[in-house]
């Protein structure tokens, strides 16, 4: 029995536009990206397919192109699709979090770090550069290092501020391990940071550190 079949409510489609999209499950959203199944499957019948072969949602959005393209009923054509529905995501969250005080939307900001950081492989250290208003001005990865560290020059901080005119940056950096909870050298280079930026009045809001799935706030500690 093909999707055209079943009950109009439990289409995929017809039940996005009555309930709305968090009412439909991974397979479901799946497959009205997908569009269509193949020979003897429906697309929920795929999607649940790919899902367990790739072990759930976030894998399989994650997946390299030679990765994705191995899987039936997949190709280029849907990867390069799903790669433009990823940066679309990250751009909504951005220009949404760019619109009002981050101070006001501090759950838009982790989301926008999480999109940013989370499923980077090495560890990156990046900066919200904020105006006196707390709008955000630009966001920068600026240093890269291993699995398991990268070092943070403060002079650099300090110069890129400068060049944004910012008056207060959120620094934030992910733990590729998964493992939100921050390090004695986290804790330390933070220390080193806010006390170069007081230099130049440029305040540090927060240090968030990006695990998976879970951000540990600085401020939220009393690390600050």
């Amino acid at each position: 029995m093909g999707i055209n079949d079943w009950p109009a409510a439990e289409r995929p489609r017809e039940k996005l536009l009555i309930q709305g999209a968090a009412a439909l499950s991974d397979a479901e959203l799946l497959a009205i990206f997908l569009r269509t199944g193949v020979a003897g499957k429906t697309a929920v019948d795929l999607a649940r397919d790919l899902l367990g072969r790739f072990d759930g949602l976030r894998p399989l959005l994650m997946a390299t192109q030679a990765q994705f393209c191995q899987a039936k009923g997949l190709g280029v054509a849907k990867y390069t699709q799903l790669q433009a529905v990823l940066e679309m995501a990250r751009r909504h969250l951005k220009e949404t979090m760019q619109r009002g005080s981050a101070l006001e939307c501090p759950q838009q900001v982790r989301d926008y770090l999480q999109s940013q950081l989370r499923d980077q492989a090495h560890e990156v250290f990046a900066c919200l550069f904020l105006d006196n208003q707390h709008r955000v001005i630009s966001f920068e990865e600026l240093f890269y290092g291993t699995v398991d560290g990268a070092a943070v020059y403060p002079r650099e901080v300090v110069r890129r501020s400068m060049r944004h005119n910012a008056a207060a940056v959120i620094l934030a950096h992910n733990h590729p391990s998964g493992v939100s909870e921050p390090s004695h050298a986290d804790v330390a280079i933070t220390e080193r940071l806010k006390n170069a930026l007081e230099l130049v009045d440029v305040r540090v809001i927060d240090h968030l550190v990006v695990g998976d799935p879970e951000i540990v706030s600085f401020a939220e500690r009393g690390l600050l």
